[in-house]
């Protein structure tokens, strides 16, 4: 039952194609759909399968143009008498508008569908960009991917007052990644300022415990300058150094208020969230918190317990 289940509710019903099983194994599938005007995204972990958009399905009227991203998996797409196979990490654009087979072997499927109207305005010859590789090593591609993932963590995409400016930037970074633009370089454009933006701060969030975090590493991973990094910090009303700092301040705030680390050293504490100087941890802390870290230990601790460390 299960395998009927989803293909009628699920796939027939919303993502409007047919499925083929390919192998022998019980059928298995972990799909997440989020649907909102302008977009929409399909993750798909599973048994190994066969999607047909056939002539049938294509009355729907949907004429999105789609875009299906490998990773890290083998998939096979098929339209306009062209089969291709799709790497970790590249990806395809096809049109809902015409028959096309996608083959998903194994690991991850990730796919989008955008409005053609809202490319048609953005690049020339939609269709014949249909069924070309974009490699995985694209700019565009890789910002959209790390906008995208951005956008849909911080729920930009929820709220109406952001929802616009955001869709706007998809679609653009959409049409630089489907079509063969030139190197992005350090342009000005708001998607790519943005897409920039957005993936600076998510290298800085996965690193900044590490005392030696700089404006120069982070661009030199970014491919940009420092100086293009700190006007990409300054447009959001921070700076390096200040982001850095209040993430690494708020991290110390979370273990100084924890109680399974209460017996943990201060000093230990300023070290482990990326402060060097001990002396300096302290004074952004005072500044920042109104407190030193070791009054606000004792503030969180009961009566009758051991004096703070």
């Amino acid at each position: 039952m299960r395998l009927p289940l989803w293909r009628e509710s699920f796939v027939r019903g919303i993502v409007h194609v047919d499925i083929e099983p390919i192998s022998n194994v019980p059928f298995q599938a972990d799909a997440t759909l989020q649907a909102i005007p302008g977009l929409r995204t399909l993750a798909l972990k599973g048994s190994s399968m066969r999607f047909r958009r056939l002539q049938a399905s294509i009355a729907d009227g949907d004429d999105s143009i789609g875009l299906i991203v490998g990773s890290p998996g083998r998939s096979q797409l098929s339209q306009r008498g062209r089969d291709i196979g799709l790497c970790a990490g590249d990806a395809i654009g096809i049109l809902h508008s015409e028959p096309v087979t996608v083959t998903y072997v194994d690991g991850l499927l990730f796919g989008l569908a955008v409005p053609r109207d809202a490319l048609a305005q953005r690049v020339t010859d939609i269709e014949g960009l249909a069924m070309r590789l974009i490699s995985c090593r694209t700019e565009a591609l890789r910002l959209l991917m790390a906008y995208l993932k951005s956008a849909f963590k911080e729920g930009a995409l929820a709220a109406p007052k952001l929802r616009d400016a955001v869709m706007v930037h998809i679609h653009d970074l959409v049409a630089l990644a489907v079509s063969e633009c030139a190197p992005l370089g350090e342009s000005d454009a708001s998607a790519v300022v943005a897409a920039r933006h957005s993936a600076v701060l998510d290298y800085i969030a996965a690193h900044f415990q590490d005392p030696g975090l700089s404006v120069e590493t982070v661009a030199r991973c970014q491919g940009i300058s420092p100086r293009y990094l700190q006007r990409l910090m300054a447009s959001s009303g921070s700076s390096f150094t200040g982001h850095v700092n209040e993430l690494r301040l708020q991290l110390a705030l979370k273990l100084l208020t924890e109680a399974r680390v209460s017996a943990q050293l201060i000093s230990d504490i300023a070290l482990e969230v990326g402060f060097s100087d001990v002396s300096h941890f302290n004074r952004l802390f005072r500044a920042r918190f109104g407190d030193s870290p070791r009054g606000v230990r004792c503030a969180g601790r009961d009566p009758g317990q051991a004096a703070c460390p």
